[in-house]
């Protein structure tokens, strides 16, 4: 089962954040990837009542992600980055196509 149908397959509500070592079996990688993504910037981890590392999905994805780069062969720092990057890219398209269509509409009514 690849990374991606392991975490689509959960649901927010049921497991909303996943401790470090649950995370990084779920990656198939090692808590110490996950530490180096958090020293690069790319994810923070969440904090328990008892101060415990705990990851969203929406982490894990992202360094799902980060870990399919780094598998071939991008420098974790490098691979943080090009993440970050995709990212916002997505966003600015998310919002773009948002405000063409909010413009859309009183284009073809002025017409």
């Amino acid at each position: 089962m690849t990374v991606e149908n392991s975490l689509s397959r959960l649901d927010d509500d049921d497991y909303p954040a996943y401790t470090m070592g649950r995370a990084a079996e779920m990656l198939g990688t090692t808590p110490a990837f996950l530490r180096a993504l958090g020293e690069a910037r790319l994810i923070t981890p969440l904090r328990s009542e008892g101060g415990h590392r705990r990851y969203s999905r929406y982490q894990l994805k992202i360094a799902a992600r980060a870990r399919e780069l780094v598998d071939q062969g991008t420098p974790v720092e490098a691979a943080c980055r090009i993440v970050i990057l995709e990212d916002q890219l997505e966003e600015a398209r998310r919002i773009n196509e948002e405000h063409r269509a909010a413009v859309e509409p009183r284009r073809t009514a002025d017409a």
